[in-house]
């Protein structure tokens, strides 16, 4: 059974604080997963998106370059 926000306190906090803990949990991921624990859906947006990039070539940025960007706008 999966544990909900409730269960956790998660909400209680603060938006602050709720942003900090996505930051802890994204940083605390693997950089690699195995396909299986990759959900379908996730795999349809991801051949989504290739194909839109593959359309537009040079149309983005990488996203660790989107973060680093956003990061450095936060107060």
């Amino acid at each position: 059974m999966a544990i909900t926000i409730g269960e956790l306190g998660i909400d209680r906090l603060s938006v602050r604080e709720r942003l900090d803990l996505i930051d802890q949990i994204w940083d605390s991921l693997p950089g690699a997963v195995a396909p299986d624990e990759v959900p379908e859906w996730h795999k349809e947006v991801l051949s989504k998106r290739l194909a839109e990039a593959e359309a537009n070539p040079g149309g983005g940025v990488p996203w660790r370059e989107a973060l680093a960007t956003i990061r450095a706008r936060r107060p």
